[in-house]
């Protein structure tokens, strides 16, 4: 994004605490300027605003991470999901075993002190700031203007909240700015029904002040709409509807799937009117969506953040990705290897699953013939091309042995060891200018419209309607070019927990890489399918019910691709020259780019093989290991200094109190929103 956009307006308006607590959620005074003054002008106001878009997507500078929340790479996010491998994090560490309430995530915040800490609670009470004191100290801006300003300040606070509840299930409400000479206010946790309906009303309300896309898109791109407000209520109820929350997610008439439906029906069609829908139609558009640096307006973009391209790394924000998925010989820092699993985890062209004969995990080298044209744009392979500016740049990552006085001594192309044939290339800008790569100005699409339809599809799933369901996914695919034979290639679905298994599957090939798929496997219970013995969170073994296997107990696989032969000479490449025949051309006709991969694999049977690891994908120390993700990590405890400060908090359950106690907070309430609230979010 450019340096003068909002979300990089980093603004120092004379910050000081006039006040402090040492009390949870009773917050201070934070602002040396009066709040009547804060609210003068629309510049001022909007520099406020800015802040708080500030302290929300400051850290969310790849697509694989969090847009808030505390499941960063430190804990092992993105490691927790198919897509990619490395050494285990202590999640999912079998000799780590997080079980005391010290040990639980300190996310949520602490006690105030008089230095200011940015944390939710903090965020939180920036947006009621803004929300409780427009109207009275801002009277004398535009009704239009003050409504707007509100209604980002709402769809912030949502944000906070919804991201809490995915952590901790309920949490408190606090909906008022404190005075910090007050007395302490005993807030107990809400239900997670009850916190739903909060952030439910924010975004309802939100909407009804949010234009559907700003008139003056080439200052304000970026900002919220009601098109993120709608959509993002749409995001809330398919997780409130999920099982993760909701013990009755198997019965078709559940009054949280059918709300979830109605709703996001309700946001596909606003959406749709508004002009927002899915971009372009072809694989290549689907490409050049992902990655744009133009900072315009894109109607699949329902929430993003934009990026700047300018090398500084002063009061501008770069996307990471670019740097860490580049190949060296490209300016990267090294690119990152796709398990085995995700390889073969993309369809063919026609959409049915993958054939044998180009699984990698049986040893395939033709892994790469005729599959789903989504596959060649979120992966690269030797001999495929990955533009930059320079030109239509072949890629090769191969190892080769080199014998030496008795020593088998091993080198890699561009001095790069992948630890699989195929690495990730999605969401890269094809105009990157290899010295430029650690400014890359990619957008970030933290929502997007196909997102969207995929919601639609899974409720009317839950729901019992499975055609319906097929036909928004076969929407997904049709627009990469899948064609329509056989349900876009997903044959003939009758059962409805298969059909959600589909959706689920439709989301990790459609939104690999976008830093959704943990947030899918938490909500449905993938690591065990809610099963464990000491502590069942589904009536029925979700993994079963929708046909896939549970992450538990597995581990994610690689394999180097390696020369047949040994070089000729120290550090030789032996392919060096036999290569320059073999290439493949994506961006090529369809029949030439086919013939191109058929000769290609002729090329991989004569020169290559397929060899282990010398370290295990998943691994620690060295050693392989698998997955073994504890029930009670779904949802998290509170820290014990909160629940020592705090008497009045419960435990959640699957965790201790301070004192050994089991928690009795049951993220997994019966109740159900209100029905006034009910009324207005489906009429």
């Amino acid at each position: 994004m450019k340096a003068n956009k909002i979300f990089y307006i980093l603004l120092i308006l004379g910050f000081t605490a006039s006040g402090c607590s040492d009390q949870f959620l009773q917050d201070k005074q934070m602002y040396g300027t009066a709040t009547e003054t804060i609210f003068t002008s629309e510049t001022q106001t909007n520099q406020y605003l800015a802040y708080l878009y500030y302290e929300c997507f400051n850290s969310y500078t790849s697509p694989v991470g969090t847009l808030v929340g505390q499941w960063t790479q430190d804990m092992g996010y993105p490691y927790l999901t198919e897509e990619r491998g490395g050494t285990i994090s202590d999640l999912t560490n079998p000799n780590v075993d997080y079980s005391s309430a010290s040990q639980c995530s300190a996310y949520i915040g602490a006690p105030l002190t008089s230095s200011i800490v940015e944390s939710p609670y903090t965020r939180i009470r920036n947006c009621n700031y803004v929300y409780l004191n427009i109207d009275t100290y801002g009277s004398n801006l535009t009704q239009t203007f003050r409504n707007r300003i509100k209604g980002q300040a709402l769809v912030l606070r949502a944000m906070q909240y919804f991201d809490l509840v995915r952590m901790y299930g309920g949490v408190p409400l606090v909906t008022k700015v404190y005075d910090p000479s007050a007395s302490v206010e005993e807030l107990p946790r809400a239900s997670v029904s009850e916190c739903v309906e909060q952030i439910l009303k924010d975004l309802n309300e939100a909407a009804g002040y949010l234009p559907e896309i700003w008139d003056d898109a080439t200052e304000n791109y970026g900002r919220f709409t009601s098109a993120s407000a709608l959509a993002l209520e749409s995001r809330v109820l398919l997780t409130y509807a999920s099982p993760i929350f909701n013990k009755d997610w198997d019965n078709t008439s559940n009054d949280r799937w059918k709300l979830a439906l109605k709703v996001t029906q309700k946001a596909v069609d606003s959406l749709s009117t508004a002009g927002y829908g899915l971009y372009g139609s072809s694989a290549n558009d689907w490409e050049n969506m992902l990655g744009s640096s133009s900072n315009t307006f894109n109607k699949e973009a329902i929430i993003v953040r934009l990026m700047s391209s300018s090398a500084t790394t002063t009061s501008v924000t770069h996307n990471s990705w670019e740097n860490s998925i580049r190949l060296p010989g490209q300016g990267g820092s090294g690119g990152i290897s796709a398990p085995i699993e995700m390889v073969d985890l993309f369809p063919m062209a026609d959409g049915t699953d993958a054939k044998d004969s180009v699984k990698l995990s049986n040893g395939s080298l033709k892994f790469f013939l005729n599959r789903d044209p989504r596959f060649y744009r979120t992966f690269g392979f030797s001999g495929c091309n990955w533009p930059t500016s320079a030109g239509n740049d072949t890629i090769w990552t191969y190892r080769w042995k080199y014998v030496s006085s008795g020593k088998t001594l091993t080198y890699y192309t561009d001095k790069t060891s992948i630890s699989s044939p195929v690495f990730v290339r999605k969401m890269t800008d094809k105009t990157t200018t290899i010295s430029n790569v650690a400014y890359s100005g990619t957008d970030i699409m933290e929502y997007r419209y196909a997102e969207l339809l995929l919601n639609l599809a899974e409720c009317y799933a839950a729901t019992g309607d499975i055609t319906n369901c097929l036909k928004y996914i076969g929407q997904v695919r049709a627009r990469v070019g899948i064609p329509s034979d056989n349900n876009y290639g997903l044959g003939n679905i009758t059962d409805k927990n298969l059909a959600i298994g589909a959706c689920l599957k439709e989301r990790r090939i459609e939104l690999a890489y976008e830093g959704k798929r943990f947030w899918d496997i938490k909500r449905w219970l993938l690591f065990d399918g809610g099963q464990s013995s000491d502590m069942a969170l589904s009536t029925t073994n979700t993994c079963t019910a929708l046909g896939v296997d549970p992450l538990n107990g597995r581990n994610r696989k690689g394999c180097y691709l390696e020369c047949k032969t040994t070089s000729t000479g120290k550090t030789v490449d032996p392919l060096i020259t036999t290569r320059n025949s073999a290439f493949a051309n994506v961006y090529g006709t369809s029949a030439i780019f086919n013939s191109q991969l058929q000769l290609l694999a002729k090329f991989y049977s004569t020169y290559f093989e397929l060899d282990s690891l010398d370290t295990p994908l998943d691994n620690v120390s060295s050693t392989e290991v698998t997955i073994n993700w504890k029930p009670r990590y779904y949802m998290w405890g509170f820290t014990a200094n909160l629940l020592n400060q705090d008497s009045w908090f419960t435990q959640t359950k699957g965790w201790p109190d301070t004192s050994g106690s089991s928690g009795t907070f049951d993220y997994q309430d019966t109740n159900f929103i209100s029905d006034s609230l009910y009324s207005t979010l489906t009429n």
